[in-house]
């Protein structure tokens, strides 16, 4: 069964746009202790979707990750993980987040009760009702 997630990225640094485009990517920068265990329970197959910070503050988009959540291999630090990402299909429209903490299903997500997380695990339910009020 795969796990569900959503990164968040600052689209001025690195948009969902840049990650369809690429097609691939390996998705690292990610330094919070809490959010670097989450890259490493990650596994192929799992299920991501694509959150802009900043000014935006929206879900835009899915994506897959392709491998388990490993060092990155640019830096010297066994504990800086990484994990590789397929780009999947742009959300019909962004769901914000006053929509996202205005529904219930979503009150313990770490999405709105730690902000700051930029990596953060959904549920199936959590993940589905995005996807739909994105569609």
């Amino acid at each position: 069964m795969p796990g569900y997630w959503i990164l968040k990225t600052e689209p001025t640094t690195y948009s969902f746009d840049q990650l369809a485009k690429a097609g691939t990517a390996v998705w690292d920068g990610v330094a919070n202790p809490v959010a670097l265990r989450n890259i490493g329970n990650m596994r192929p197959g799992d299920q991501v979707l694509i959150y802009h910070t900043g000014k935006e503050k929206t879900v835009v988009g899915k994506a897959e990750a392709t491998s388990a959540g490993y060092p990155d291999p640019k830096g010297n630090d066994p504990h800086m993980l990484v994990v590789n990402l397929k780009a999947g299909a742009r959300l019909a429209k962004p769901v914000g987040l006053p929509a996202i903490k205005a529904e219930p299903a979503f009150a313990d997500m770490a999405l709105v009760r730690q902000g700051r997380l930029s990596v953060v695990s959904a549920t199936k339910t959590q993940w589905d009702l995005l996807v739909k009020m994105g569609s």
